[in-house]
């Protein structure tokens, strides 16, 4: 007997043309990333690339295998409940500690509290396999709305103080589960 396989995601990548009163904005140098109108928003900056995956969307810097880094993006729809007793920071705990590339460093979980968002993230190094040389990691948990948003950033060293920045604008901008009736005109 043949197994029933998973039925792969389908990803519909559509531009639209904004209306001239529309109410986006984005950090000067970035565009704006919105997936299912609104349940994950945030800035990135305006040269990097976007491409689905089977489980999450990446953006990178330039076309696979020339890329220098990738950021993950992934979200789940939470059931209706008070999910306060479930600190992010063991739900990142969790999640790193399932990381297989044997992490060699991990620094401290750190968390951000916001009145519209709650987020937890931490950051380690590993030797990549097929380099052979070292890597480093973020991976952040976000919660709001009754979204749960899964970020992850892999790059290299010298890579590192383009990054961070981007990361920073990341997070700062991040908005999980603020719908939006018409993507022409923004929030």
């Amino acid at each position: 007997m043949g197994k029933k396989g998973k039925r792969k995601p389908e990803w519909a990548k559509e531009t639209l043309e904004l209306r001239p009163d529309h109410k986006w904005t984005g950090k000067p140098g970035c565009r704006v990333f919105v997936a299912d109108r609104g349940a994950v928003r945030f800035d990135f900056p305006q040269d990097w690339l976007i491409q689905p995956a089977p489980d999450c969307i990446k953006l990178m810097d330039k076309e696979p295998p020339d890329d220098n880094f990738t950021l993950a993006v992934s979200y789940l729809r939470l059931p209706p409940r008070d999910w306060s007793g479930l600190p992010l920071s063991q739900l990142v705990k969790v999640a790193i500690d399932g990381d297989t590339r044997g992490l060699l460093f991990l620094s401290e979980i750190f968390e951000v509290k916001r009145p519209d968002l709650e987020y937890a993230w931490i950051e380690g190094w590993f030797i990549d396999p097929n380099e052979k040389r070292k890597a480093f990691t973020r991976l952040a948990i976000a919660r709001a709305n009754l979204i749960q948003a899964l970020i992850t950033l892999d790059f290299w060293p010298e890579d590192r103080e383009r990054l961070l920045p981007a990361w920073d604008d990341l997070l700062d901008s991040l908005r999980l589960g603020h719908w939006i009736q018409d993507p022409t005109r923004g929030e």
